[in-house]
């Protein structure tokens, strides 16, 4: 995957995206859940994240607690030796991690600590989830991060274009 022309396409789709999300505010919920779900099935098989890991590159997730716990422990350390060592509170008071690319990508675009990895990397990119009109706004930015959520919009937009 051409990262390079899938940020310039990413970019330039911006504007129409941010007026599709507009009108998919209007879709009855389970009809939008079910497009999204669909649409994320036929991406994922198309798309390997291991050939792009743009989400690890240039993102960070926010770590819960409980993410914390388990990777510290992974890594036998203390929890406040964890957090002081890899993490930040953003302008929202999450946690995130203190620089990118993400620390525990590997040269191979495999995540070191796949198995215990936070809950945000676990459902990323949030695509096959109920309740997708809590989360447009989320889905839009994630159009500049993902190819699959670029895609997907793309594919959308067929349906609620106009």
């Amino acid at each position: 995957m051409d990262l390079r022309n899938f940020d310039k396409e990413s970019k330039s789709e911006y504007s129409s995206n941010q007026k599709l999300r507009a009108r998919l505010r209007k879709v009855k919920p389970k009809a939008l859940d079910e497009r999204f779900a669909e649409l994320h099935e036929k991406a994922f098989r198309e798309i390997n994240c291991l050939d792009c890991a743009n989400c690890c590159k240039t993102t960070s997730p926010i770590f819960l607690n409980t993410d914390i716990d388990r990777l510290a422990k992974g890594f036998r350390m203390k929890s406040s030796a964890f957090i002081e060592e890899y993490l930040h509170r953003d302008e929202e008071g999450d946690f995130v991690l203190n620089s990118s690319p993400c620390t525990f990508l590997g040269a191979d675009n495999k995540c070191l600590v796949y198995e215990d990895r936070p809950k945000a990397c676990r459902e990323y990119p949030h695509t096959n989830r109920k309740k997708m009109h809590g989360i447009l706004e989320l889905s839009l930015k994630n159009t500049l991060v993902c190819p699959a959520v670029f895609k997907i919009f793309q594919q959308i937009g067929d349906d609620y274009r106009k």
